[in-house]
């Protein structure tokens, strides 16, 4: 019995470092951003920035909607889905971002 409670135990604890180093790899990515509220229909208050990894948003925590441009202009976050380039990693269901560049329109 003993056996089987350390086997199972272990067995778990390599799950959990899996899904772990699943979700906190950290690569360059190109991905859409965007207003979450405006854009990405994400309940929240005022505009809040957020990217859109694999048709899933998150809110990004590193970065400030404000740090790029104005929000509400015509080009701005709050109007359109543009396209960055990013590092971070996703974290309690947000985005941990250590880059953030936009991506040139053409």
């Amino acid at each position: 019995m003993k056996k089987l409670f350390l086997f199972l135990s272990f067995l778990i604890l390599n799950i959990s470092l899996a899904q772990e180093k699943k979700t906190t790899s950290e690569k360059k990515q190109i991905v859409e951003a965007s207003c979450g509220q405006c854009q990405f229909g994400m309940k929240g208050h005022g505009c809040d920035l957020a990217v859109r990894i694999d048709g899933k948003p998150y809110f990004i925590k590193g970065t400030h909607i404000d740090k790029h441009g104005d929000a509400h202009a015509e080009d701005g976050f709050c109007q359109t889905i543009r396209k960055a380039e990013v590092v971070g990693i996703i974290k309690d269901s947000l985005f941990v971002v250590t880059h953030f560049k936009l991506v040139p329109k053409k």
